[in-house]
């Protein structure tokens, strides 16, 4: 039994470990990926349009941060500086981000957040369900094992009703569904065989069953006036022979055909659900030709959400795609900055101040917006990622990005970092001070999951550290012994013991704390997340410190004697 559950855990541990290095590769090459998609597309391609009507694209792509390309001209503002002074606090929806594709919080910690995200400064949540909602019927595959009930989602929108936010609803409907296509039932409707990203927009089961996932949905959701669509990231568009016969009869307009596909999306909520406003990430519009947006018709029917996650970028590179959008005949825009989530696929400790500038940035960006271009702003969106896909590990838990979520909200709200924008975060975060540059909050903190707050800060700052600092110094012990002793085991137990205590009282440390940390996090989320997040930031360090005080224990058992052969 004991070998039989060694061996599962080692095949956990490699499954975890090669999904990392997945994730790791993807962060390193998604980006030259999707910006060479968009900088380099020749004049003569048709997903983009017809040539001039292209811009540069300086924006990053997917939650992994691009930083600018274009030069910084204009003074920037840094933290206590007070340059904006546009109040834009009672005028556009600020939404946070409650990305359920990964670490979905149980319903009684949502309880307790609720009223934080009110006092922060929120006016609407928006939920990216994927997994996590209570699917029936045909649709019940898609269901987690830990999904939420119906009465969850009841309850979810009556504490959000309570706390005067508006909760959206995200469905995506052409990118970014892996957590359908990854089923043998809808593999058929895979653009790309080979890969369960991106639907086929060709095959007319996709449209029914977008059809069936979004009444699902939006049933669910009647208070809410607004659904976001999702449709960013469509990648490999294009690709599927269904596709390719389709732009060989089409003049190679991939544009188009992305274009006809959030038509149908829209044409459907638009007749079904009158009055309810879509939303979409506008990563894929960005590039396709103004005519083509004109013709298409879907400015009547949805409004582009800009996302920009970089740090430091100006008002001049969100620009180009304002001005599409509004020659395009949108009206209105939304758009989407980031509080974690989008500083790598494995990040456990959001940066306060990487965070904190790219607010300061879209504000200088809100200041501006009238001359600009003629678009109305309906709201921002602060995006948390939980996963960079579906098949992503863990970002940052909500708990430990709760403190990044404050200052960002409430430098929103204020119209910069301000002294007092600091002290409001600080006392309703019951925090003494706090260092954006260490990304550090000093005190022990009122907000629902502080404890989690605080031992993830040790776990991510002492816990890898202080083990190989253990091993190493095991290695040099062992180094003392001649080959005989180190080949049958044994040796002075005098020589040990000084190393040996030290190392019982680092376990038996790190064992506790570690038993009051699965508490906690057992307190706030589902078994498979506190399991998976130990796995990826506890159990890969903890168990080799585990392995050294068995030996050590097998070592002084020995009492010096060689062990037999």
């Amino acid at each position: 039994m004991g070998f039989q559950r060694s061996h599962r855990l080692n095949l956990l541990r490699l499954i975890v470990l090669l999904l990392v290095a997945l994730a790791g590769i993807k962060f390193l090459f998604r980006d030259s990926f999707t910006l060479e998609l968009h900088k380099h597309v020749s004049k003569d391609s048709g997903f983009w349009g017809d040539a001039g009507d292209t811009v540069e694209d300086t924006g990053p792509q997917s939650q992994v941060l691009v930083l600018p390309v274009a030069k910084i001209t204009a003074p920037r503002q840094e933290p206590g500086q007070q340059q904006v002074t546009r109040d834009i606090s009672a005028t556009e929806m600020r939404l946070v981000h409650l990305d359920l594709k990964g670490a979905a919080p149980r319903v009684s910690y949502l309880e307790q957040v609720f009223p934080l995200l009110s006092q922060l400064g929120a006016n609407g949540i928006l939920i990216e369900y994927e997994d996590m909602f209570p699917f029936k019927g045909e649709l019940e595959v898609l269901k987690s094992p830990y999904a939420y009930s119906e009465e969850d989602i009841e309850r979810i929108q009556q504490l959000a009703e309570q706390h005067k936010l508006e909760v959206v609803p995200l469905v995506q409907t052409f990118g970014h569904v892996e957590f359908i296509l990854k089923h043998e039932k809808y593999q058929h409707l895979r653009e790309v065989e080979r890969f369960p990203n991106s639907f086929n927009p060709h095959v007319p089961d996709t449209l029914v069953l977008l059809k069936s996932i979004l009444s699902q949905v939006i049933e669910k959701h009647r208070r809410s006036t607004w659904i976001h669509i999702g449709a960013d990231e469509v990648f490999h568009l294009g690709e599927g022979m269904d596709s390719k016969n389709w732009m060989s009869r089409n003049k190679g307009d991939t544009g188009t055909m992305y274009l006809n596909h959030i038509k149908e999306v829209l044409g459907f909520i638009t007749a079904q659900y009158w009055g309810l406003r879509a939303l979409m990430w506008d990563d894929m519009l960005r590039k396709i030709s103004v005519g083509a947006l004109q013709e298409s018709g879907i400015a009547k029917h949805v409004s582009p959400v800009v996302w920009f996650y970089a740090p430091d970028f100006e008002a001049e590179q969100i620009v180009p795609f304002l001005t599409k959008y509004a020659e395009s005949g949108f009206e209105a825009v939304w758009f989407a900055s980031a509080f974690k989530g989008t500083t790598g696929p494995a990040q456990a400790w959001p940066p306060l101040s990487y965070h904190l500038r790219n607010h300061l940035s879209w504000l200088r960006v809100m200041e501006a917006l009238p001359r600009l271009a003629p678009l109305r702003l309906q709201g921002i969106v602060l995006t948390g990622w939980q996963r960079y896909d579906h098949y992503s590990v863990l970002c940052e838990l909500l708990p430990v990005g709760i403190p990044s979520l404050a200052i960002c909200l409430q430098t929103l709200v204020t119209g910069g970092f301000k002294e007092e924008t600091k002290r409001k975060v600080l006392d309703v975060l019951g925090f003494e001070s706090m260092q954006l540059e260490q990304s550090t909050c000093e005190g022990r903190g009122t907000f629902p999951g502080a404890e989690i707050y605080h031992m993830v800060e040790q776990v991510n700052g002492h816990l890898k550290e202080s083990i190989l600092k253990a091993l190493e110094e095991e290695s040099a012990i062992k180094g003392w012994f001649s080959p005989y002793h180190r080949k049958h085991q044994f040796g002075n137990p005098r020589n040990m013991e000084s190393f040996g205590s030290k190392v019982l009282k680092l376990h038996e440390d790190w064992e506790s704390f570690i038993r009051d940390l699965r508490t906690h996090l057992e307190g706030v989320y589902y078994p498979d997340t506190v399991e998976e997040w130990m796995e990826e930031n506890v159990n890969l360090y903890l168990d080799q410190l585990r392995d050294l005080v068995r030996d050590y224990r097998a070592i002084i058992r020995l009492n010096a004697r060689p062990k037999a052969t």
